[in-house]
């Protein structure tokens, strides 16, 4: 028996590979199949099966294309409705791989069709359960994401039910195998780790603990942070389908020269992304580019930021251009129609026209805050981040909140701009953006409130105080 967790940081997301004697599950694949077909054919076993735990909302699911490459079966849980052929599994159906057995779980809650899968090991004992976003390390699936017209406080009723009833009754010793870990937006708290056990579980999750069930709808559905806007859109893509990867990288894998690039870039709608990293991006860049780069939380930021139906050219690393198109297709990005052959570099050495973002340390900004009265902090932080602590004066725009216009016109142009995040990557976003739509006197702060919190002169504020870092 092989259980092998595929974790997938950009977008806190575990699928899993399970083999045995010749058999092989695939659970909650991502949308790139390669890397299940490559595991196949080095342990020479046969791809059987393909479990679902439930629609998935942040991520576009590999399941059609692995089932098209594989002819193994879609396994959905009780009452899935979908566009294409699946298995709907009754509630305690079985399925065997090579000497194993997995035992489907009806588990609602976090959606309608959400579903756990309950392995049993060679000798039939209960081994592991991979409970997709019905229970996380430190957390359980929000209620609130894409189950129709049903309210979050029905569907955490729902999940009461079934934790009572479906999860708590589990031995201890069964390892927890969730489909995300920590930074995902499917649950509210998610724990550091991965993995887990059924009694870690008992012990330390708040859902796991004794509550009465209204108590329960009450914490559950208190403190959500708006879900990324995309989330619908993924979550539809999985139950309607979508092209093969092969048709995106045929379009997308078009290394076009400068000429090229720059009349492509006149036509209506057209994005230039640019995904350098975020220090890359600050020195340099094609004028009107959005940096979202590969070396932070790529996937998620795209997906909340990017417009779904506009055409999008790319400016990468060179020999990035792949996985910059792989990455955004797992969030439903299927629109890149080229790359800049030779990347900035070339464009740079055409003595084409650039733009770049003045970057400052924050003891720059500690020197500017008493003599510059036009100057103002945008921290793009999440809110909850921000009521944290924050710098005193500094207006909060989430980053979030960028992608609409309206909120963008909320930011005075006349400003000198101080932009911020926590380290330093949503910031380069946030500036981005606002070149994009006309602000120049911009500066991003290196290494964000984590470094300007200790900043001799950068007075912060705390809940109910000011801290002693005082101008």
């Amino acid at each position: 028996m092989e259980i092998q967790q595929l974790y997938t940081k950009c977008l806190s997301e575990a699928a899993y590979f399970i083999s045995s004697d010749g058999e092989a599950a695939v659970i909650d694949p991502l949308r790139d199949v390669d890397v299940y077909l490559e595991m196949a054919r080095e342990r020479n076993v046969t791809i059987k099966y393909i479990f679902e735990t439930h629609f998935h909302a942040d991520f576009v699911s590999g399941h059609i294309e692995l089932a098209e490459k594989t002819g193994a079966p879609i396994v959905y849980g009780p009452g899935t409705e979908a566009s294409f052929k699946v298995h709907v599994a009754t509630d305690g159906e079985e399925f065997s791989i090579g000497k194993l057995k997995l035992k489907a779980i009806h588990t609602p809650g976090h959606t309608l069709e959400s579903t756990c899968y309950l392995l049993y090991n060679e000798m039939g004992l209960p081994h592991a359960v991979f409970t997709g976003d019905t229970l996380f390390v430190g957390d359980v699936g929000r209620p609130d994401l894409f189950s129709g017209n049903m309210s979050k406080e029905a569907l955490a009723g729902m999940m009461y039910d079934t934790l009572q009833t479906k999860i708590k009754t589990l031995d201890d010793g069964i390892i927890v195998y969730p489909a995300h870990g920590p930074g995902s937006s499917c649950g509210k708290s998610l724990g550091a780790e991965t993995f887990s056990t059924i009694g870690e579980q008992r012990e330390s999750n708040y859902a796991l603990s004794d509550m009465r069930k209204e108590d329960f709808v009450t914490v559950l559905t208190s403190g959500l942070n708006k879900p990324p806007a995309y989330f619908p859109v993924n979550a539809r893509i999985n139950k309607e389908g979508y092209d093969s990867m092969d048709k995106i990288y045929n379009t997308g894998m078009q290394p076009l020269s400068i000429a090229s690039f720059k009349e492509k870039a006149k036509e209506d709608g057209m994005i230039i992304l640019d995904t350098r990293p975020a220090t890359v991006f600050t020195e340099g860049f094609v004028p009107e580019s959005i940096s979202i780069g590969l070396d932070g939380r790529f996937a998620e930021w795209a997906g909340s930021l990017l417009p779904y139906n506009q055409p999008i050219l790319l400016v990468t690393e060179q020999g990035k251009e792949k996985e910059s198109i792989t990455r955004l297709s797992r969030v439903g990005i299927d629109n890149v129609v080229g790359y800049l052959d030779g990347s900035y570099a070339a464009w740079q050495a055409a003595g084409e026209r650039i733009d770049m973002i003045i970057d400052i340390e924050p003891d720059e900004l500690a020197m500017d805050l008493p003599h510059d009265s036009m100057l103002e902090v945008i921290d793009v932080r999440k809110l909850d981040e921000y009521e944290a602590a924050h710098v005193k004066g500094a207006i909060n725009v989430p980053l979030s909140n960028l992608s609409n216009p309206l909120e963008i016109a909320l930011i005075e142009d006349d400003k000198n701009l101080y932009i911020h995040c926590a380290g330093g990557y949503r910031s380069v976003i946030a500036a981005s953006l606002l070149k994009r739509q006309g602000y120049h006197n911009l500066r991003n702060i290196l290494g964000g409130f984590g470094k300007m919190k200790n900043e001799k002169g950068i007075p912060v504020v705390l809940p109910g105080k000011v801290s002693a870092q005082e101008l």
